[in-house]
């Protein structure tokens, strides 16, 4: 199983989703997973798995506040197909 970490920049929707539907009430202090990168930098993350790829998204204030906020009806995709969150410059 693969295993990706992905910068709140580079979400997808499905992602995304996938997120918000683990932690439909966001996610607390036990759910994040602290390790180091291969740059021996500390990361936090929360963890979803697909079928074949466990995504470990970086978590940060405006993750946070996103997920809380979630509408899949208001949702906004940029040209690269990343979810932009809310006051993220394009």
């Amino acid at each position: 199983m693969k295993r990706i970490i992905v910068d709140l920049k580079k979400l997808t929707p499905d992602i995304f989703t996938l997120l918000t539907q683990k932690f439909p009430d966001g996610y607390n202090d036990n759910d994040i997973i602290v390790f180091e990168n291969h740059n021996n930098e500390i990361i936090e993350a929360v963890e979803v798995k697909t079928d074949d790829t466990i995504y470990m998204v970086k978590v940060s204030c405006k993750l946070h506040y996103s997920m809380s906020n979630f509408s899949s009806d208001e949702m906004n995709i940029d040209e690269l197909g990343n979810v932009v969150l809310n006051d993220e410059e394009e």
